[in-house]
Formats: C-alpha cells, sequence, structure tokens
C-alpha cells in the first residue's frame, strides 16, 4: 500500500528529513569527484551527485551547485581557472570520497584530508583523483543563475577523457561497471550496479531486442 505525501505534508517536515526525503525520489544519481586548484595552487575535492549529459557533439555536461549561504570552493575554483576535473568514484575509495563533502576552510585540500591522491595530466590546471579509473578534463563554458531556489548549473565541455582500454566496446559504449564506477541514492547512501542488458536502437512496429555488437 501506497501512502500519500501532498506538498504542505512535505513542506512541514522537519528540515533535514525534508532534504534526505526529496533527494531520495530522483533515484540512483551519478556519483564523481569534482577536482579544482585555485590561482595559487591550492587544492580542491568534492563530491558531487548532479551531473547529467547535455550533448555529445560538442560533448558538454552540467551539474548542479547549492546555494552559497557557506563557501563554496569548489565554484570559486571553476570561476577562477575557467577549468576543473571530474572523477568518476569505485568502492574502493567511496568512504574518502563522502568525507570530502566535510566543510573544510580553504586552505585544506579534501586530497590531503582524505588520502586522494591528486595527479595532473597534460595542459590542465585542475587536479585529477589518481584512484578514480574514469576521469574527464572539462572547460568551464557558462554558470546558469536559478531563482527558484538559489542554485546554479554549471554547464561545461570535454577536454580529454580517460578510460580503462577494456571497458570500451566496439559502438563507443564505455562499460563504467566494469570500470568499477557506482552510483548513490538520496544524500548518503551507495550502491554498486548490475547491468541487466542493453537493447537495440527502438523502432516502430519492430519488438524490442537485445543489442548484439560484432567487433
Amino acid at each position: 500500500m501506497q501512502k500519500e505525501f501532498s506538498l504542505d505534508d512535505i513542506l512541514k517536515f522537519e528540515q533535514r528529513y525534508r532534504a534526505t526525503f526529496v533527494n531520495s525520489l530522483g533515484g540512483f544519481k551519478s556519483l564523481v569527484l569534482i577536482g579544482t586548484a585555485n590561482e595559487s595552487g591550492q587544492t580542491n575535492l568534492a563530491t558531487f551527485n548532479s551531473l547529467f549529459h547535455l550533448g555529445a557533439n560538442p560533448p558538454l555536461f552540467g551539474f548542479i551547485v547549492r546555494p552559497d549561504a557557506v563557501a563554496r570552493h569548489t565554484l570559486n575554483n571553476i570561476l577562477a581557472l575557467n577549468e576543473f576535473t571530474v572523477n568518476h568514484v569505485s568502492e574502493t575509495f567511496f568512504r574518502q570520497a563522502h568525507q570530502t563533502s566535510a566543510r573544510y576552510d580553504a586552505d585544506t585540500s579534501e586530497f590531503n584530508a582524505t588520502g586522494l591522491t591528486p595527479v595532473y595530466k597534460k595542459d590542465c590546471k585542475a587536479p585529477f583523483v589518481k584512484e578514480s579509473h574514469i576521469q574527464i578534463s572539462a572547460v568551464f563554458l557558462r554558470k546558469v543563475d536559478i531563482e527558484e531556489n538559489g542554485t546554479s548549473l554549471i554547464i561545461a565541455k570535454m577536454k580529454a577523457v580517460y578510460i580503462p582500454e577494456d571497458c570500451l566496446a566496439a559502438d563507443g559504449f564505455i562499460d563504467i561497471e566494469k570500470a568499477g564506477s557506482i552510483t548513490c541514492s538520496g544524500l548518503d547512501s551507495y550502491h554498486s550496479t548490475t547491468k541487466i542488458a542493453r537493447l537495440a536502437y527502438a523502432k516502430t512496429n519492430v519488438p524490442t531486442t537485445d543489442l548484439k555488437l560484432t567487433q
């Protein structure tokens, strides 16, 4: 049996209860660590669960930054250097990833605080997470302020992508499960995944079938 909650019911929830309740409704979400640095080279690392695909040509994605009632070191660094990294989280270091959400001051690097390892690649000024198996170098494009709740949408373009060679299928599909990427739900629940199937491109008047690839 289902229990109904009206908008009035939800708005009457205690603040933290409401945040946990509403955050759980979106289902499983992408879990990443965003690496940044300021103009002095001070590194920062923060976990985000709002990353989403915007387009493939050019390759764009976005994520949401919460209201700036407290210092937003990640956003400040992105606006300062116009670039950052996105790093998938795996089961081997999800606890350290979670710890990056603590409110460290600007002079404390979450890399040092959690024991994760910063690594630099090519001309990217922002640090990658060495422990991550899928990494993206990104260029900041635009910040869109959302009036309704004071959040901001960050739009970025991919500059380079690093993935394990054996996780790339013949059709370009990246097997993130094979790479060890995990997901999350709500604010604090972490999950491994099991792929059910890949399905062929849907067409009208054609039965749904499993995708079969030829190498």
